[in-house]
């Protein structure tokens, strides 16, 4: 198995859960998170006051996949969140060494 940890922008959620589901990978954790990358973030004005925000708001996608579907689980999470710019995300795969369903106690 395989473990896919992706960060992705927080409007992209929808398409990307749309082609994990067309493609049968339901199982999924979504974690809000803050990070800094290539974007750098942005400079704004609040009530007269220049404050720099490096860190943005992204959200941090979790699957464990079986080694046969992790292409298709990338392709369907980088074609979701892919809008062309900086700040897309970026997908993580390690390996997973196991899984076991804790209700029914069968491996995964």
């Amino acid at each position: 198995m395989k473990l896919i940890i992706a960060y992705i922008r927080p409007e992209v959620l929808t398409k990307v859960k749309c082609n994990l589901f067309a493609r049968e990978l339901y199982s999924m954790s979504i974690t809000n998170v803050l990070g800094a990358g290539q974007q750098k973030g942005y400079t704004e004005i609040y009530r007269g006051v220049q404050t720099e925000v490096n860190l943005l708001k992204k959200l941090r996608l979790e699957m464990g996949v079986p080694e046969e579907r992790l292409d298709e689980a990338i392709e369907a999470i980088s074609s979701g969140a892919r809008t062309g710019h900086k700040g897309d995300g970026v997908i993580f795969v390690s390996d997973l060494a196991g899984a076991l369903r804790i209700r029914t106690g069968e491996a995964l």
